[in-house]
């Protein structure tokens, strides 16, 4: 088939060579030889009249023209498959479809294990493919490598749909044999003079790192340890003075396994909201429309089983 002379077949390779920068992986990738997607290459490069992928040393760069149809690609390609090739109808006890959600650890230790729960009653053919946050959140949703995304609303796109969840407050957790813990309290002047375990998430664009820190450890002065995870933040209280500053529900988790006492934060903080975002050209695919539907059903196991609020010191 073709349009305005291209063959369209050609796109789902371009999209291929533009998001691995490599013939041989987009070869791979589709199941073809290298020398076909090397054809595929030869006969873009003749219709758009440009290089595309050059050598640069020893890897492939995207050229300028490359850059500019990289997104405008896949998002046709994404309206194709929401268009015509997903199924009007979804049934989860039939489907085997792989649903790829990016989560945090925290998310993966609090509502996922609800979440999978409720799936199970009803699939056991779905199947779930976690992924961290990348670096790029916009790229991996608009590629369509993301299905469903649950982040904090701060850092939800602007231009793709957005259901609330649920809500989140902090916390501080501390070891339970520190002087904090013994002492019953823990005050506004401990808090600000004590030393702290920061979790620094890897996607800090939006916001700034120093705001998010501004608005997380509201007083706090002295940053000890950074941490990536935040499932890893309460270990790294035990046996220290030091204050983790943690979501409430995962720090009533981390209580149950480690020798903890948490206490509410010392000074007000707003709030904290998570949200699911999913493309905008999927929200009537009625196998995501399910996902959401559990995502919600998950949120309201998880506080009817947990209550809300954090725990006071043992």
């Amino acid at each position: 088939m073709r349009f305005q002379k291209l063959d369209l077949n050609l796109l789902v390779a371009l999209d291929a060579l533009l998001k691995e920068r490599s013939i041989s992986r987009a070869a791979e990738q589709l199941h073809l030889s290298q020398s076909a997607m090397s054809s595929s290459l030869a006969r873009l490069r003749a219709y758009f009249n440009d290089d595309l992928l050059m050598p640069v040393g020893r890897k492939l760069e995207l050229t300028c023209r490359a850059e500019a149809l990289k997104d405008a690609v896949r998002d046709i390609l994404i309206r194709v498959d929401t268009t015509i090739a997903t199924a009007p109808e979804f049934d989860p006890v039939a489907s085997d479809r792989k649903f790829q959600l990016v989560i945090s650890d925290y998310t993966a230790a609090t509502l996922l294990p609800h979440m999978l729960a409720l799936a199970a009653e009803q699939s056991r053919s779905v199947r779930f493919d976690l992924m961290p946050m990348p670096g790029q959140p916009r790229r991996a949703l608009e590629s369509g490598e993301a299905d469903l995304m649950i982040i904090s609303r701060p850092y939800a796109l602007p231009d793709h749909p957005v259901e609330k969840l649920y809500e989140e407050e902090l916390c501080c957790a501390v070891w339970r044999h520190s002087r904090i813990a013994q002492s019953g309290e823990l005050t506004l002047a401990q808090y600000a003079a004590g030393g702290h375990v920061a979790v620094q998430p890897p996607v800090m664009d939006k916001p700034t790192l120093e705001s998010w820190f501004k608005q997380r450890y509201v007083g706090a002065q002295h940053i000890e340890v950074t941490t990536s995870g935040f499932l890893s933040a309460p270990h790294l209280v035990v046996g220290t003075e030091r204050i983790a500053t943690m979501h409430a529900r995962l720090a009533r988790i981390a209580q149950k396994a480690l020798p903890l006492a948490l206490f509410p934060l010392p000074t007000p903080t707003p709030r904290l909201e998570q949200i699911q975002q999913w493309h905008r050209h999927r929200t009537r695919d009625p196998g995501l429309a399910w996902l959401r539907g559990l995502m919600h059903e998950a949120a309201l196991r998880m506080d009817a089983e947990a209550g809300q609020g954090p725990s006071t010191a043992d």
